[in-house]
């Protein structure tokens, strides 16, 4: 029964593979109903499309005044006239297939290559008794007031934990009061609050080889949600105090301040300086953009990684594990949490042509993306701007961002939403294998393990 089972898994591995290519030929098709010299120039029409509106964002950032205004019509003005124009001559539907024709070539190879056996890589559990003094910071700010909203506070006490709410008003060294607890028994640190004061308090665990426990009460929870916690409900996040696991996760170092999440150097490590950064993160960002994007402000960068020199880019993001580029159903997430290598992505633009390469190439000059365990920025003057886990910070240059590969033991809820499966790289190289293949030699022999 079984060989039964897997003969037809991997015939619906082949056709699948095979539905997946032919729809990708397919969709190239339906532009052509005009005429192959007619479709050519609406294919080209579009692509122009595409790279004035790329052009355009890039002088909507990069100028002030009526240069910004005109720009920003330009910015709606190009795709619309795209879409006139494909209206014009009837040939909107012969688009409208394409795309669809595109999302089942997708569908279809996706389908293929999950079903190939291979799984997605998972941080191994481990089972550890339950903390007897856990001690819990709450901020009750965090997330718009998610602590008073959801009873952090009564059921982390209920459940044993000692809680100390902080003070919105004044500011508290929330290290020394995570080194206190410490000194006075604590056997679990744990935080509802933002990235950034999840990352001090983790530090002091990873120290101590103490349990940290995540509350997924901040704003957007990249950590939480790379963890696989309930972001909706940060109250569930409490259940590992009586019912939870240990995972062993990486910890990054940006000199001796520890992230959890990602540190950014260059455009976004000086817009967040900006005073009125945390109420108008638009009006701050774009009235500062187009000095440093233009380098009339603001120091000229240098990254060097794993024998990788870049060179002069307006932004560098260095990241605790490296995020998915590759798919926008991943974007922005982390595969793993203990691959024990930073994330490296530099961004290099300096001209209108060149913000259109950034958006049409398939590997534009000016993107650089590599994962490296230790990354050095350097730049030309002596302080550098740093936006750690979304908070304000400059730091003396050169700075060295490093990792300790599972440093960080986080306790989570044995039963958890988990991170969501992101589907597989489009792989077409084998998708025509997978196609071309003969009864059993369609599927590994067995799964991929990490």
């Amino acid at each position: 029964m079984a060989a039964v089972a897997n003969d037809r898994l991997h015939r619906r591995q082949r056709w699948a593979a095979r539905a997946a290519l032919a729809a990708a030929v397919s969709a190239a098709l339906p532009p052509f109903a005009y005429g192959f010299l007619g479709g050519l120039l609406l294919l080209a029409a579009g692509l122009v499309g595409l790279a004035l509106t790329a052009a355009a964002l890039w002088w909507v950032l990069s100028r002030r005044g009526p240069a910004r205004a005109a720009a920003t019509v330009l910015t709606v003005a190009a795709p619309v006239a795209v879409i006139v124009l494909f209206v014009a001559v009837n040939l909107l539907w012969a688009v409208l297939l394409s795309l669809l024709l595109w999302c089942l070539a997708v569908w279809s190879g996706r389908y293929a290559l999950r079903s190939t056996g291979l799984r997605p890589v998972r941080i191994k559990e481990y089972r550890t008794p339950p903390p007897q003094r856990p001690f819990l910071l709450l901020n009750p700010r965090s997330g718009g007031g998610k602590v008073e909203k959801f009873a952090l506070r009564e059921k982390a006490e209920r459940l044993g934990a000692q809680v100390v709410l902080l003070d919105p008003d004044h500011h508290q060294d929330v290290t020394a009061l995570a080194r206190a607890a410490v000194a006075d028994g604590a056997d679990l640190l744990g935080v509802a609050g933002g990235d950034g004061t999840q990352a001090l308090v983790a530090a002091v665990a990873a120290e101590h080889g103490l349990p940290f426990l995540v509350i997924s009460a901040g704003t957007r929870n990249h950590f939480a949600m790379d963890l696989g916690l309930d972001r909706e409900d940060p109250s569930t996040c409490l259940d590992a105090l009586t019912d939870g696991v240990e995972l062993r996760v990486d910890l990054g170092f940006v000199d001796d301040r520890p992230f959890v999440n990602n540190a950014s150097f260059g455009l976004y490590g000086a817009v967040v300086q900006s005073p009125g950064y945390r109420d108008d993160k638009v009006g701050a960002a774009l009235e500062r953009l187009p000095d440093l994007l233009t380098r009339q402000r603001g120091p000229r960068l240098t990254a060097r990684a794993d024998g990788v020199t870049i060179t002069d880019p307006q932004a560098v993001l260095v990241s605790n594990n490296p995020y998915r580029l590759d798919d926008p159903f991943g974007f922005g997430r982390r595969e793993r949490l203990d691959s024990g290598k930073l994330g490296v992505l530099a961004v290099r633009v300096d001209s209108a042509v060149e913000a259109a390469e950034l958006l049409l190439a398939p590997n534009p000059e000016g993107l650089t993306v590599l994962a490296a365990p230790e990354v050095v920025i350097e730049a030309d003057e002596p302080q550098l701007e740093i936006g750690l886990d979304g908070e304000a910070l400059t730091l003396p240059a050169p700075v060295r961002c490093r990792i300790e590969r599972r440093a960080l033991r986080v306790r989570v809820p044995r039963e958890r939403p988990g991170v969501p499966e992101a589907p597989p790289r489009l792989d077409w190289r084998r998708l025509r294998k997978l196609a071309a293949a003969v009864g059993r030699t369609a599927a590994p022999k067995r799964a991929v393990r990490f």
